[in-house]
Parts: structure tokens; sequence; C-alpha cells
């Protein structure tokens, strides 16, 4: 699951279980599939599978998981399989994107739509929120993990083409355009550097603050709903989570 906040990444990185990570390796295994039929299984001759790929190195899924998965999508017909994106509000007007990847759409809408709903929110028509959004390449660095200069790190990231460098309290932010994620993610660890989290997101514009405990416990369950729906791959969110949430 991906929201807006750098916090929350490295958060649940740390606190990850075993079976929260096996959801998680459950999920970027759809991704690579769906990558490896949009383009083939060559990482060298596609672009979306090295963004994936990216991915899951960031999440420490083992690299043989990895070949094995790309293998196994290189095998089977994943034609059954689509991509489908929706847009909705959850409490007072805060922006919800969820990215499904399903072999039944009318079960992924049934159950997204009955997210929504049990949260006080609705689902919207396509394109009522996402101009809300950027699409950016991310990559997230802990601090704890990163023992070099952070002047040197942002020249690096810079020099291999990123459109901005933060840093944050506990970590640095890199964000690229799409298109020179791959660059500049594999320059970074080509010298070494290892990510908390690296993909390409959808980050929103500003953020909204929720001040009631109702409406903060609306839209956990939203987003908590949509992390056990088996369909959903990715949601995000413009809610600015208190840093105390992301535990």
């Amino acid at each position: 699951m991906s929201g807006h906040s750098k916090f929350a990444n490295i958060a649940h990185k740390k606190a990850a279980n075993d079976a929260a990570k096996g959801k998680i390796f459950t999920r970027l295994g759809k991704e690579l599939m769906i990558a490896v039929k949009e383009g083939g299984p060559d990482v060298n001759n596609n672009s979306k599978l090295r963004q994936v790929v990216a991915k899951c190195k960031a999440a420490n899924m083992p690299n043989d998981t990895i070949d094995r998965a790309i293998k196994k999508a290189a095998s089977n017909d994943m034609s059954n399989y689509e991509s489908v994106t929706y847009e909705g509000y959850g409490p007072n007007g805060t922006a919800i994107i969820v990215e499904a990847l399903t072999d039944n759409r009318n079960r992924a809408a049934s159950n997204i739509r009955s997210a929504f709903t049990k949260g006080g929110g609705n689902v919207g028509t396509p394109g009522c929120v996402s101009f809300m959004f950027d699409n950016k390449g991310q990559m997230i660095v802990d601090k704890e993990e990163y023992t070099g200069d952070a002047d040197e790190l942002m020249m690096l990231a810079l020099d291999a083409g990123a459109d901005d460098f933060n840093e944050e309290e506990d970590c640095y932010e890199i964000l690229t355009s799409p298109e020179d994620f791959d660059a500049v993610n594999q320059a970074l660890a080509d010298a070494g550097v290892t990510f908390a989290s690296a993909e390409v997101t959808m980050i929103p514009q500003t953020t909204v603050d929720l001040t009631s405990e109702d409406d903060i416990k609306k839209m956990n369950r939203i987003l908590g709903l949509l992390d056990e729906d088996d369909d959903v791959q990715n949601v995000y969110h413009n809610w600015n989570e208190p840093e105390e949430e992301e535990e």
C-alpha cells in the first residue's frame, strides 16, 4: 500500500511482520506479472518491469523470488487480469485513488465501493481527484541506513536527473519524473545507496488534516478495508496522517 506519507514507508518497513511481508510480496508478484504481460520478460527492454523490480528490491524481496516471478509470468497467461483505477472521497473531502488488479471487475468494484461506504466516503467518477496528485518517481532513503553526507547524496541524485531532493527528520526523499526514475534509481543503487522504498507513485499536491476522532476512524476504516482486499494493489490519498498513527 502506498500513501503520501514519507514516514509511513519507513515505519511500515521496520514494523512489517511475516504476514505483512507475505501480502506485500503477493502484490508485487502480481505487478511483476502484469509488467511482463505488457512488455515482455526482458528487464533491459521493459521500463515498466524495471520500475517494478526496483520497487521489489526496496521491499527486500529476494532476487531469486523476483526471477521466479518473472519466469512464471513469461509462461503464464495473464489475459484474464486487468488493471482498474477507482477515485473517490473519504471523510472531510479527502481524496483517495485505488489501483486494482483483478480477474473479476465486478467483484473488485463491489468491494471497493463497500470500503468507501463503510468509512463514510464514496466512489466518484474517473478523474474526480487524480488532478490533485502528481505522478512521480519517489525514492526514500532511511537515515539509519545511510551514513554518507547529505549534500553528496543530493548532488548524486540531481546529477543523475532527479527533480528534487528533500531532507526530512528521519529520511531523505528523492523525486523524479516517471521517465527518469530508472536512471536515477540505477545511479544511486550503483553508488551503494539502499532504499526504504522506491517506486513510481502518486503524490498529493496538498494534504488534508482530519481533526475529529470520528473522521480519523472513518478514514482508517476505508484504508484498512482496502488493505485487506486482494484485488487492491495500491492506494494513494492526501490525508496528512499524524506521525503517531504510523506504527
